[in-house]
C-alpha cells in the first residue's frame, strides 16, 4: 500500500469535510440492513498534498457477494454562502461561507477525481431488491474495495465491509410525512412549457425520488401554489386544472389531474397535499388562478381579488364539489390535505378565520391541515388540524394536541433538528425516533426543490446557490438536485433522510411485534427524549438502529 495517500472507511452519519480527517467506522458495530433499504457509508480520500500526480483520477472496484447490489457515487461539493445564521447553536459543522459536501453523483466506473491535499469521499449503497432470491432469515454479504491509481495502475487500498441483510421489508410508514414539489423550479430550471413531455419526464423523476426518501404525500398545483411568493407578483404557472369561465359560470378539465394521480400511484405515493386556497401569511387573497375567458388564457384571481370576495367563493362553490368528486373517482379521500393558509401569525388570526369561513361548509368531511406556530389558532379551533413548528411545539404537546404533526424550515435553525447541509448528518437523522417517541401522526418539509430566491423573486441556479440568495441555511431550500437530461440528482442528506424514516418503519415494527413499550425501551429508556433533547451521537444512532434490527431478527 501507498503511504503517501490516505484512506478512512466511515459511516453515513459523517460529513466529510475537505479540510477535516475523518471519523473511522465502527468496526465492533454490526451493521444490517432490510431488503429495500440501502445501506450506506463511504470511503474518504486524501491524496498527497505535493505530488501532481496525485490530481489523476483513482479506481474504485468492488467485488464479493454484494457487489452486484451496490451503487457507487462521488460526494461533490457545493458552495454555501450561508452555512448558519450567526447565532447559531454549537451543533453546526462549519458556519463559514465555502465548498461542502452533498451531492451524489453517480460514478458507473468507478473513477473518482481527487482534491490535492484535500479530503473527498465516496458514497457506497447497498440495496437489496425486495424482489432478490435470497436463501434464509438473513443473508451475509461481503463487498471487496480496491482503489487503484488511475494512471499507474498501482494498488493504494484494500478493505472488506460485512452487512447483513434481513430477508423481509419494513411495513410501510404508518403517518404522513409530505414534501413540496416546487414544479414551477423544474420548469424554470429545464425549460419548455408546463406539463409538455419533457416536464412530465422530469416529474416522474423527482416523485421516484421522494418515494426513495421515504416521502409519502407531495404537493399537488391544482392551481399555482401560493407559496413563497413576494406580494404583487407570481410564479411561473403550473396550474394542473384547465378551467374555462363563461359568464359565472366555469367548466373545469382534469385530464391533466388524473395523470399525475396516476403518477403518484406508480410510485407509491398515499397523501395528495392540494396547493393552499388562500396566500401565504395571512390569507388575504386569492392565489393566481388563469382560465380561459371569450377564448383567451388570462389570470382570474391573484393578489389584487381579496379572500372574501363573492366573486372567488362562487368560483369554489363550482371548482371544489368538482374536484372533490374527482378525487373520489381516483384516490382514497381520506388521504386528501387541504390547505387554508400557510403559517399564519398571531397578526393573521382574523383574516384566516375570515377565509376559512368562505370554505368551511365545502370542506365538511376533508382533512384540513396547516402549518403554524400559535396555539391560539388550535384552542379557539380556527385550525383543528395544526402541523406545528418543532421550536414551537411545546404548549401543543402539553395540551394532548392529537393527532399532532410536525415540520421545520428556515426558522428551526437552533437547539431543534434540522437538516441543513452545515449540521451533522446525526441532528438529520434523530427526527424519525423523535417522530415516534412523541406519537407524531404527520411530518411536513417544504423545501423538496426549491430553486428561486426568497419570495421567488429570481430563478436559481442550485449548483451555484444553496441559499436562496442568501437568505435561508444552506440546504433549507432543497435536498435534490436537477441532474442532466431532466434526472434527479440525491444528495447525502436525502439518504439521511430516508434512514430516519426507515428508523421509524423499524421501530413500528417492534411496536407491532413486541408493543410499544418495547421500541419506546430501546430509542427513549430515560424518557428524557424531546424534539429539544436528543441524542447527538452518530454511534448511538447507529447502535439504536442495530438493537431494533437484532430484537427483530431474533423473532
Amino acid at each position: 500500500m501507498s503511504s503517501s495517500w490516505k484512506f478512512v472507511l466511515t459511516d453515513a452519519l459523517e460529513t466529510v469535510l475537505p479540510t477535516v480527517e475523518p471519523r473511522p467506522i465502527d468496526r465492533a458495530l454490526s451493521r444490517s440492513v432490510f431488503l429495500g433499504e440501502d445501506h450506506s457509508f463511504q470511503l474518504a480520500v486524501q491524496p498527497p498534498a505535493k505530488a501532481r500526480a496525485s490530481s489523476d483520477p483513482i479506481k474504485i472496484n468492488i467485488a464479493g457477494s454484494a457487489a452486484p447490489y451496490t451503487k457507487v457515487y462521488a460526494v461533490d461539493l457545493v458552495p454555501a454562502t450561508l452555512p448558519a445564521f450567526p447565532d447559531h447553536d454549537e451543533n453546526y459543522l462549519v458556519d463559514s461561507p465555502g465548498l461542502y459536501p452533498d451531492p451524489l453523483r453517480r460514478l458507473p466506473d468507478g473513477r473518482v477525481e481527487p482534491l490535492v491535499g484535500h479530503w473527498k469521499s465516496t458514497w457506497f449503497d447497498i440495496r437489496v431488491d425486495p424482489s432478490a432470491r435470497l436463501d434464509g432469515t438473513t443473508t451475509e454479504l461481503e463487498l471487496q474495495i480496491t482503489v487503484d491509481h488511475g494512471r499507474t495502475g498501482e494498488r493504494l487500498y484494500a478493505d472488506r465491509v460485512a452487512v447483513t441483510v434481513v430477508n423481509q421489508e419494513l411495513p410501510p410508514l404508518d403517518i404522513v410525512n409530505t414534501q413540496w414539489l416546487h414544479t414551477d423550479c423544474l420548469l424554470d430550471y429545464y425549460g419548455g412549457t408546463a406539463y409538455d413531455e419533457d416536464h412530465w419526464r422530469a416529474l416522474d423523476a423527482f416523485v421516484a425520488s421522494a418515494a426513495r426518501m421515504g416521502i409519502n404525500g407531495l404537493l399537488t398545483p391544482i392551481w399555482t401554489p401560493p407559496l413563497d411568493t413576494a406580494v404583487g407578483t407570481r410564479r411561473t404557472p403550473v396550474q394542473l386544472v384547465g378551467i374555462r369561465r363563461t359568464g359565472d359560470h366555469y367548466d373545469f378539465d382534469f385530464s391533466r389531474l388524473e395523470r399525475w394521480l396516476k403518477l403518484f400511484a406508480a410510485y407509491g405515493i398515499q397523501y395528495v397535499e392540494l396547493a393552499h386556497l388562500f396566500t401565504q401569511w395571512g390569507a388575504r387573497a386569492t392565489p393566481a388562478i388563469d382560465a380561459e375567458v371569450d377564448g383567451k388564457l388570462q389570470q382570474i384571481f391573484g393578489w389584487d381579488v381579496p379572500a372574501t370576495d363573492p366573486a372567488y367563493r362562487s368560483f369554489l362553490q363550482q371548482f371544489l364539489p368538482a374536484l372533490q368528486q374527482v378525487l373520489r373517482d381516483h384516490w382514497d379521500p381520506s388521504k386528501v390535505i387541504f390547505h387554508i393558509s400557510d403559517e399564519p401569525s398571531r397578526d393573521h388570526l382574523e383574516s384566516y378565520r375570515a377565509a376559512r369561513a368562505v370554505v368551511e361548509d365545502l370542506l365538511q368531511g376533508w382533512l384540513v391541515a396547516d402549518a403554524l406556530s400559535d396555539y391560539d389558532f388550535y384552542t379557539q379551533g380556527v385550525v383543528r388540524q395544526p402541523v406545528v413548528a418543532t421550536n414551537h411545539a411545546e404548549p401543543f404537546l402539553a395540551g394532548g394536541v392529537d393527532p399532532l404533526w410536525l415540520y421545520y424550515c428556515v426558522s428551526q435553525n437552533k437547539i431543534v433538528a434540522n437538516r441543513f447541509i452545515a449540521m451533522p448528518p446525526a441532528r438529520h437523522r434523530v427526527i424519525g425516533q423523535q417522530l415516534f417517541a412523541l406519537g407524531a401522526r404527520g411530518f411536513l418539509h417544504w423545501g423538496f426543490n426549491f430553486y428561486n430566491a426568497v419570495h421567488s423573486r429570481s430563478h436559481l441556479d442550485p449548483w451555484k446557490d444553496t441559499c436562496a440568495d442568501g437568505s435561508f441555511p444552506a440546504g433549507d431550500p432543497f435536498i435534490v438536485y436537477p441532474g442532466p437530461d431532466r434526472t434527479v440528482v440525491e444528495s447525502t442528506r436525502h439518504r439521511v433522510a430516508a434512514q430516519a424514516i426507515n428508523d421509524h418503519r423499524a421501530l413500528q415494527l417492534v411496536r407491532d411485534r413486541f408493543g410499544p413499550d418495547a421500541a419506546i425501551k430501546i430509542i427513549n429508556p430515560d424518557g428524557d427524549l424531546s424534539l429539544t433533547n436528543y441524542p447527538t451521537d452518530p454511534a448511538h444512532l447507529l447502535r439504536v438502529r442495530e438493537e431494533l434490527n437484532s430484537l427483530l431478527r431474533k423473532a
